[in-house]
């Protein structure tokens, strides 16, 4: 397959040697689960459970709220202990509404629980509530809800679904490992996606450091025609969504705008299948392939997870640490967030956990911008990174904006090249914090005037009311008046004519 050329990125070593050749285990079932409300973009869910009750796996436990939210689901049987707050899976650590879920062992999956023999007799919006009710998101990271960009067909002129098999981030190896080992199901899940979108052309797109994926999902492709495999260069930033795009099709998104509007949606092989799972037999996502490694790491595995577990659950099951990690990242070195405890539970967008030495950070000192242009050279957008970061240092950040800072991707490109070690993309990332914090409070002060005007409106035409109410009883009391007075002069003057009479 015919592949266009994307400007910049990086070929950072990607050390997934480490955990590439460990095929998925099943983690066991921890003492407790901590089972975050909010494990998608959007409101969180909302509880639909008690302290005290008990629950089968695959029981609702958090409805989802709003036009962008999910539900939440038990990943195993057991008693509720709790409804309360956590600490997030977030560089923050903020506590967040969190549902605490005593396992019985039993692992007993609920009554309720059924699939469907033929997706594909489906209406796609009935696969796309399915999908919904299964509380699916993007599992590649940016969960956002997967039946949205399912009923994405009823906005934009679809024509391809793209399968972002890249996993270009370093380190992590689940996206591979579950091609190579679940490569027909997940076609599975493909295939219903497209049937739900209404696309006929599927392009899967796979970087060529995972040649065992390549081979597994190309056998598992073969006997539909639609489907094409191609196979990626190594080369970071691949796996964003655009710049793939752009590789796979030759067409590039509009700035701040989505694939959808080239008429293409891209999902992730994680993501399909989950799809799988939920279409064929019920399931809701309630678990999900993890990447624990580094070379802190005793033994580096991949994991099926249920959500809930601890960080801590899993670092104990790989033998701890067989060295001081220098660093404990949530994600791939690249766009990963710090982990802020190990004991914050993994959620539906963790996809790896990491503890790197201190040789594998290579972190320094910031110095000085020497102006080499090696960030120009690495970022992705065509952007220009250091003078971004030379505005955003100084609080300069409308002219930050202006020369592109929100079609900046946050990829780390820039930063894995610098030469300085100066953290570029921690400037942008607090840079559009900033713009956002601006935004909502203009917003808030325009909401704020805008009350503030409608109340003003509300006591005139109040007062206006009166005004006129009062007129209205005043003309009324005159007009009465007056017919009193007239009654009055009308009783009156016959007797002054009979006194005439008599004169």
């Amino acid at each position: 397959m015919k592949l266009f050329k994307i400007r910049g990125g990086v070929h950072p070593e990607d050390r997934k040697a480490l955990a590439a050749g460990q095929a998925i285990e099943d983690l066991p079932m921890p003492a407790l689960l901590h089972i975050p409300l909010q494990q998608h973009i959007g409101a969180p869910a909302s509880p639909a459970v008690r302290r005290g009750q008990r629950v089968a796996k695959g029981d609702l436990l958090a409805q989802g709220q709003g036009v962008v939210s999910a539900p939440v689901h038990a990943p195993t049987s057991g008693r509720i202990m709790g409804v309360g707050s956590y600490p997030a899976h977030h560089a923050s650590g903020l506590s967040v509404p969190t549902i605490t879920l005593q396992p019985d062992g039993e692992d007993r999956w609920s009554d309720q629980i059924q699939g469907v023999a033929d997706p594909f007799a489906l209406e796609p919006d009935e696969i796309a509530e399915r999908v919904a009710r299964a509380g699916i998101v993007g599992l590649g990271g940016a969960t956002f809800p997967a039946a949205i960009k399912l009923n994405l067909r009823k906005k934009y002129s679809l024509h391809t679904l793209v399968i972002n098999g890249a996993e270009c981030e370093p380190y992590l190896t689940c996206d591979d490992r579950l091609m190579r080992e679940q490569a027909e199901a997940v076609i599975d899940g493909i295939r219903i996606m497209a049937h739900a979108l209404g696309v006929a052309r599927i392009v899967i797109g796979i970087e060529n450091n995972k040649p065992e994926a390549q081979a597994a999902m190309t056998v598992a492709a073969s006997a539909d025609p639609n489907i094409r495999l191609a196979r990626l260069p190594t080369r970071y930033p691949m796996g964003s969504e655009k710049h793939l795009v752009l590789a796979l099709t030759g067409q590039e998104t509009p700035a701040r705008g989505l694939t959808a509007d080239i008429g293409v949606v891209v999902h992730n092989p994680a993501t399909a299948f989950a799809v799988h799972e939920a279409l064929r037999f019920g399931y809701p996502l309630v678990r999900r392939v993890v990447t624990v490694t580094g070379r802190a790491i005793s033994h580096p595995r991949n994991l099926r997870v249920p959500l809930g577990t601890k960080v801590q659950d899993l670092l104990d099951y790989c033998g701890g640490f067989k060295a001081e990690p220098a660093r404990l990242i949530s994600g791939g070195p690249m766009m990963g967030q710090p982990l802020p405890s190990t004991l914050v539970p993994m959620v539906k967008g963790s996809n790896g956990v990491l503890a790197l030495t201190a040789e594998e950070t290579n972190l320094g000192e910031p110095l000085a911008c020497v102006r080499c242009g090696r960030c120009v050279t690495a970022c992705p957008c065509g952007l220009v990174p250091l003078e971004m970061a030379s505005y955003a240092r100084v609080g300069e950040l409308e002219k930050a904006v202006n020369i592109g800072l929100m079609d900046c991707i946050g990829c780390g490109a820039c930063s894995y090249s610098c030469l300085s070690h100066i953290p570029l993309v921690q400037y942008f990332n607090y840079a559009k914090g900033e713009m956002a914090t601006r935004g909502r409070a203009k917003q808030k002060q325009a909401e704020t005037k805008r009350l503030i005007e409608q109340r003003a409106a509300r006591i005139e035409a109040i007062q206006r009311a009166k005004r006129e109410s009062m007129a209205a009883r005043k003309r009324e009391i005159d007009a009465k008046k007056t017919v009193e007075a007239e009654a009055s002069v009308n009783a009156v003057r016959p007797v002054q004519l009979h006194l005439e009479e008599i004169d």
